[in-house]
Formats: structure tokens, sequence, C-alpha cells
């Protein structure tokens, strides 16, 4: 830790920096969490240098960031507009949702990341101005909501205001605005606004027992505690927690039909077992929980994510690391759910909604409890979502948008909120969602990734996720490591780092092998280590490191046939293709002309080459596509709901596969992750050698 015993000038806020701590300032600063096992690194001390990540942070900072900013400041996302009327600056009415303020704080979040990155005293300049805006609409006992402000709307009135939503993410920009900064202009908005929740909710008034819609200001209150070490914002980050399905009388803050299991209010969270609602109020409402763990230790508490944990990624998980089975549905206690998640192994394809929101705050309640566990199990959910699930959500170009992220799309059935179903607008991304929450969620995300890569442990460093990048920290012990990591991953396996400084003494460096790595090898200064490097855990060396020293982890590659667990109704005979940690589609336009993605199938026997295919889809993107043969069905009832079958009638067609996350880049498409596969037989007692027909019996 260095200190600077000099005052400066940072853009409007005058900063005394002798007690400024860059060194522990993490995206999460759990550094002093009693109960977490893998510590932060500070926000920038890992910079993605090349390939994978490194190319999705460069287009971040030259389009994803500044395009999305035009939207939000502009007419088209109206977000500053709002802020701007609301303080007076501007007439108008509110537009949009309620939630808006949230989705704005989450694209100054990701702002701040890139600055953290690249310096760029221009980024600096233009959040001062917003911060000044944001600062004149907050009202003087702290309350800050643009629509209830511009509305006349009483505070705290109805859930369905979204109060807290917007407070969480308020909360969380601010302290990342002053980590990344030194400047508290920001984080004094949002510390009045906390200080206001508090005043409001602390004596648990009964009729607002059951506020809060999307509790993401769980999140926000136990980070300020972290920030400012006030137990305050602790004690009421754990009230909302405690308030949840304690009170299920309806008055009028509750929001009709917004009820029950579909807010996760049926029942309390220390008795739940199953991950249970809209699941994007269940996974921040679930990291909220773990972080009140990492601070507090209490079992019931962990018991009850583990229970939920196993529920949400080992039962109701689809292959793509994406939750959320349903639009609408039923919960298993009768309550209505939206965008939510269903009982178990209900698995649909094409009606699967996957809202891109739900896939991102999956990652975000792994990567907690990651820190709580160290168990490899909750980076690989982490990797799966990151590679597939969440990317889907942005275009080549990164200016368009998913909101939903299906694993089958095509013409004759579509899900999206934001088209009719038969029409093309579900087949490709939309430059502007109505509902804006997705978008910056994703961009945030992308901006910080590189601050989950690593993991500060007792005595060393663990990997989380591979990508070339330079990583230069301080170990928990206050010593200096340096590192560099160089790797092509997640197109080819081999991953080599390079240790530039480091401590004298002994330490751990933990590698994580995947849970798909079969048969992982591991040298270091060109020797074998010496240690099991059996998937689905880290492997540790402990040693005295020497500058110069190289570590080379080589991680097979293979194409994997994956089939869903036999009670997925919707996936039975029926296989994903998987490479390493992506997942891989077979897209309508790499199909015969007029080919319908329903009469796609697989041989069982098929095997797929990877092709390195630079520029795809005239972008500066670079895939691994995997080139074979599928087989294209000639007779498939079209319009008849049954049809009398015997041998059905095959055309092999040499074509190749594509990413999910890359599906629907090359002009509007139909795309399956799923096809139905057929096993060749020949050593039956039947001589079918030639036939596929296996699916159909014999």
């Amino acid at each position: 830790m260095f200190s600077i015993k000099k005052v400066v000038l940072v853009g409007s806020c005058l900063l005394s920096l002798n007690s400024w701590a860059y060194d522990t300032l993490g995206i999460s600063n759990n550094r002093d969490s009693p109960y977490v096992k893998f510590k932060n690194i500070g926000i920038g001390d890992a910079k993605w240098t090349e390939g994978f990540w490194a190319d999705k942070f460069t287009m971040l900072e030259s389009t994803m960031i500044p395009y999305m900013g035009e939207l939000l400041k502009g007419d088209i996302g109206h977000g500053y507009n709002n802020f701007k009327i609301a303080a007076g600056l501007k007439e108008g009415k509110a537009k949009g949702f309620a939630f808006h303020d949230g989705d704005f704080y989450k694209w100054l979040e990701s702002t701040m990341y890139l600055y953290a990155i690249n310096k760029d005293p221009a980024l600096i300049k233009q959040i001062d101005e917003i911060i000044s805006v944001i600062a004149k609409a907050q009202q003087p006992n702290g309350y800050l909501q643009t629509h209830s402000i511009i509305k006349d709307i009483k505070p705290y009135t109805n859930r369905k205001y979204h109060e807290m939503y917007n407070s969480g993410h308020l909360i969380y920009a601010a302290i990342i605005h002053h980590r990344v900064t030194g400047q508290r202009n920001f984080l004094d908005i949002a510390i009045k606004n906390a200080n206001l929740i508090y005043d409001t909710f602390i004596s648990r008034p009964e009729h607002l027992a059951r506020f809060g819609f999307n509790q993401t200001q769980i999140i926000g209150l136990v980070e300020l505690y972290r920030q400012e070490k006030d137990k305050r914002y602790l004690e009421l980050a754990e009230l909302f927690i405690n308030m949840r399905g304690g009170n299920t009388k309806l008055n009028d803050t509750t929001r009709l039909n917004m009820t029950g299991d579909m807010v996760q209010e049926r029942t309390p969270l220390r008795k739940e077992s199953n991950a249970v609602g809209h699941a994007v109020l269940a996974m921040y409402y679930y990291a909220g929980a773990a972080d009140v763990y990492a601070e507090t230790g209490e079992k019931a508490l962990i018991k009850a994510l583990e229970r939920i944990w196993t529920s949400a990624n080992q039962k109701k998980m689809f292959v793509t690391g994406a939750i959320g089975q349903a639009h609408h549905g039923i919960s298993s206690n009768k309550d209505m759910v939206h965008e939510a998640f269903l009982d178990d192994y209900i698995m649909p394809n094409s009606t699967s909604y996957n809202e891109t929101c739900a896939n991102i705050t999956n990652a975000m309640f792994n990567w907690r409890m990651l820190g709580i566990s160290g168990n490899s199990k909750h980076a690989d959910v982490m990797e799966t979502v990151l590679y597939n699930s969440a990317l889907s959500g942005i275009s080549a170009d990164g200016k368009h948008y998913f909101y939903t992220n299906p694993l089958r799309r095509t013409h004759k059935v579509s899900t999206s909120r934001f088209g009719k179903k038969g029409t093309t607008a579900t087949l490709k991304r939309e430059s502007y969602l109505n509902c804006f929450c997705c978008p910056p969620n994703l961009i945030r995300t992308l901006a910080k990734l590189s601050g989950w890569a690593y993991s500060l442990t007792d005595n060393g460093i663990a990997v989380n996720l591979y990508g070339g990048n330079t990583l230069n920290t301080k170990l928990l012990d206050g010593s200096v490591l340096k590192l560099s990591q160089k790797t092509e991953y997640p197109w080819k396996g081999k991953v080599e780092f390079v240790v530039n400084e480091a401590k004298s003494s002994a330490f751990d460096l933990l590698l994580r092998i995947p849970d798909w790595a079969v048969g992982a090898q591991l040298t270091v200064n060109g020797e074998n280590a010496g240690v099991d490097t059996s998937s689905g855990q880290y492997v540790t060396l402990n040693r005295e490191w020497k500058s110069g020293d190289k570590i080379t982890l080589n991680l097979p590659l293979q194409v994997d046939l994956i089939e869903g667990n036999p009670l997925i109704e919707e996936t039975r005979n029926q296989v994903a293709v998987k490479r390493g940690p992506v997942v891989y589609v077979a897209e309508s336009i790499d199909m015969p002309k007029d080919t319908e993605i329903l009469d796609v199938y697989i041989s069982g026997n098929s095997t797929f080459k990877p092709e390195l295919i630079a520029n795809f889809s005239g972008s500066n993107d670079t895939i691994v596509a995997l080139s074979g043969e599928l087989l294209i069905r000639k007779d498939n009832p079209d319009n008849e709901l049954y049809k009398k079958v015997s041998q059905p009638t095959f055309d092999q067609h040499t074509t190749q596969l594509i990413p999910y996350y890359s599906w629907s880049n090359r002009g509007v498409a139909e795309m399956t992750v799923f096809m139905p596969v057929v096993w060749n037989q020949p050593n039956t007692t039947t001589d079918k050698s030639s036939s596929w027909w296996s699916i159909f019996g014999n």
C-alpha cells in the first residue's frame, strides 16, 4: 500500500489521497470478509492483452460502451433525460420503465471499469457531468427515483416502481466510481440514499414487510458496508433477507400477480430448497444472500444457498449456462411465475426463455459462491455462461441485442416478447430493446471480467478464467506478484504462464482444470509438474517461484456430443455439440436452401474438424467453426400433427457448426443447439448397416 500526502483536484471533487489504498480495491472488496476463501484482486490488476477476451474488450472500448452511451443519453434510451427532467433541467415526461434508472447506473458502472484500464480523462469528465445532474435530481432526504419524482408519486408506496432495484445499482456504481477515481461526489449521493432506506425500513413497518421486487439493494448495501465499515448497511441487507417469506398478507405495496414464488417470498430463504420464480430476481437475491453470508458466516444461510445452487445449476440450467425456463408458467406451489424457473428437468428448446440478465446473474451468483467455497464447479458455471448464454446477448458488431436466448429458434415457433409469433423479429438482434435491462448488464460484465480471472488465496493466487493477460497485484501478505498469461483459449487448449516478479518464499499457484478437460497436462519449466490434473478441480502448485519460471497447461479440446438427463423430455434422443467450454449450433444459413432447422439431424458417428475463421460475419470476430456432416431429413411431417413413418429419408450435407454466441450475425436465420441423433448400428441381427433407423425402432 502506498500513501500520497497531498491534495489533488480530480474532476469536480477535492480529494485527499493519503488513505486511498488502490491495491485493495476490488470489484467486490472482500479482503476483510471472514467467510471468503477466494479474495478479489484489485480493479485493473489484470488486463487482457491478446486473444478472445482482449478482442471483446477492444470492442467494448471502441463500440459497445460508446454506442450504449449514445442510446441512454439520447432520446432513444431516454435514461439521462429522465434525470434531467427530475432535476428540473429539462421539460418533459418520464419515459420507459420505472427500473431504467438502474439500467443507466449499470452503464455508468461499466464506464468506470473501462476507465480503470485505459485511464482516459475524457471518461471522467463525461461521468462528472452526469453525476452533477444526478445530484440535482436527488431529493433533500436522499430519495432518488426519477419516475416517482417526475410523476410526484409518494416514495415506497408500491414495489412495482422498482426503487430497490434502482438503489442497488446506484450504490454499486457509486462505489466502483469511488474505487477507480478516489472521488466521493457519486458515493455521497449513494450514501444519502442508503441512509434514507435504512431510516425507512429498519423499524420493519408492517406495511413495508414485503417490499422490494428486484432486490439488488442487498448486494449494494453489503458492498457499502465493506466500503464504509458502517454496520448499519449490513444490518439492513440482512433485514431484507429476513423479511422475505415472513409475511404473505396482501397490501397496497404489493404488485398485483407478482407474489409468492414469483418473488421468492412464499418460503423463507433459510428453509428454501428450490430456485423459484423470476430467475433474475432470484439470482440477485441469492447473490445478495451470499454476500451477507461472507460477512456473518451464518450456517443456515449457506446451507440454503447450497441447496438452491443444486436446484438451479444441476436441475434447471441449460447446457449453455442459461436459466429461466419459461416466459410464463406456474410454480410447484401454484403461483404464477414470469421469466422464471419451472420444476426440475423441464428444459424446452424453442420455448425456453433464458433472459440475458438471468444468465449473467447466474454467473454473478456463482462468482460469489466460488469466493466462499473455492470450489471449481462455480467457475465452471461462470465460464459456461460467459462463452455461451451471456455473449449471445450481443452481436458481433457490438450494437444489437437479444433479450431471450433459447436453444432453438425457428420461423414457426418464437418466444421473444419483442416480436409477434412467426415473425423474423425474433430471429435477429435489435439495436434497442424497450426493456433495456440486459444490454448494460452484459456490458458491465464484460468490462469487469478481468477482475474475475484471478482470486487471491491464503498464500497465493488462483486462476479462474483463461485468456491472454498480464497480472500485477499484491498477495494477501502484501508481496508483489506479476504474471503474464499467453493463450488462444478457448480455440486452443494451451495456456502458458510466466512469472515476472514474485516473493522469494514459497506460495501457491492454483490452476482450474475445467470439468470437461479429461487428460489435462501440466508442466513447470518443461518438466511434468507431478500433480493430479483430474478434471473439475483446482490444481495447486506450491514452490519458491522465480522470475522467468514458465508454467504450461494443456487442456484437451475435443468435440463432444452432449445428451441431457433422461428426465428432460425435451431432449430425449437429441444431442448438443460442445468443444471445451463452447456450445455449438447448426444455423440454417449453412444448410441447403429452404432447409428448415427442424429437418436437421446429426449422426452419432459424425466427426467434426475445428477450423479457425477470421473476420466472421464481416466483423473483427474470430471463431472456430466445426466442419463436418449433418443429415437433412426429406420426408418430415409439415402441417400434420402425426404421421406414419417406417424408414425416413436423409441427405448428407457437408456443413459447419458455429458457436452458439455467434449465431444471427449473418442475416435472418434459424438455429438449433440440440439435434435429433441417428445412430448407425451395423452389427445388429438384421443387417441395416446403410439405414439411419435406430431412433425409430426396428
